[in-house]
């Protein structure tokens, strides 16, 4: 009895992990979706974990999303509350401010 409780105990910790997201990787085709999203993210004006621009090729550094509708690299759900991580659009230097 008490190795379950041990076991579970030890289970719930390992499953809870950090839910921090990288988000210096995620750039690429992203498609914007209503459900079952890689990630959640929230649009804000400030103090954003990533500065994103929108770009029409070679979405290849941080912080560059190309906007396509087939064959996405990643897909974003926009949510208003409980997101993975904050965004704000930027015209100059995406990425990890």
């Amino acid at each position: 009895m008490r190795m379950l409780l041990l076991w579970l105990s030890l289970s719930v910790f390992s499953f809870s992990g950090n839910s921090s997201v990288d988000v210096s990787k995620i750039y690429g085709k992203i498609q914007i979706v209503d459900h079952f999203a890689d990630y959640k993210v929230k649009i804000v004006d400030h103090f954003a974990d990533l500065h994103v621009q929108v770009v029409e090729h070679f979405p290849t550094s941080e912080g560059k999303w190309q906007m396509v509708e087939h064959f996405p690299d990643y897909t974003i759900q926009l949510v208003d509350s409980f997101p993975d991580f904050t965004i704000t659009y930027v015209g100059h230097f995406p990425g990890v401010p």
